[in-house]
């Protein structure tokens, strides 16, 4: 059994995944080339894209598989664990999509957990809470070309982040 820092643990609920479970939605080889979209190599059986040598860490993982922005294809989001190369958050996440061609695109990627809102950017894409630690998490907006930080918030309210 794989033991996870806190706050991974608690991004893998969220996410609604266990660790070390299958692949949810995708063949093998969509998988693979999701991770290789999403800049991960494999090393053994691991897909890993941060290089964390200590017992916590956590390797690449599809943790979510769905169409996040409704255009009929499926998107993945990739978590990976370690305050190695995550600092205190614990985790990053990395989504990818489908592309109409059947090749795989990096979207975004991010330190944190993603939480998709109802809340909508340019073209169907979903705003994006990333959670860490405190209390005041950046939401990302999609513009047609990228995630860029819209506001933050805490419990769906607006909050100005400590400097």
């Amino acid at each position: 059994m794989t033991t996870f820092p806190p706050t991974v643990a608690v991004a893998l609920l969220v996410l609604g995944t266990a660790a070390g479970g299958a692949t949810p939605g995708l063949t093998p080889a969509d998988a693979a080339a999701a991770f290789k979209a999403a800049g991960f190599t494999l090393k053994g059986k691991q897909w890993r894209q941060c290089d964390d040598p200590t017992p916590t860490y956590v390797p690449g993982e599809i943790a979510e598989v769905r169409d996040l922005n409704g255009d009929g294809r499926p998107e993945a989001v990739i978590t990976e664990g370690g305050t190695v190369c995550f600092g205190n958050t614990g985790m990053g996440y990395t989504v990818v999509s489908k592309q109409v061609d059947g090749s795989w695109k990096k979207i975004t990627a991010n330190m944190g957990s993603a939480t998709f809102l109802p809340a909508r950017g340019k073209d169907g894409w979903p705003d994006i809470e990333v959670g860490g630690p405190g209390f005041c998490f950046p939401v990302w907006r999609w513009n047609g070309r990228q995630y860029v930080l819209d506001r933050h918030q805490y419990e769906g309210k607006p909050c100005e982040r400590n400097r």
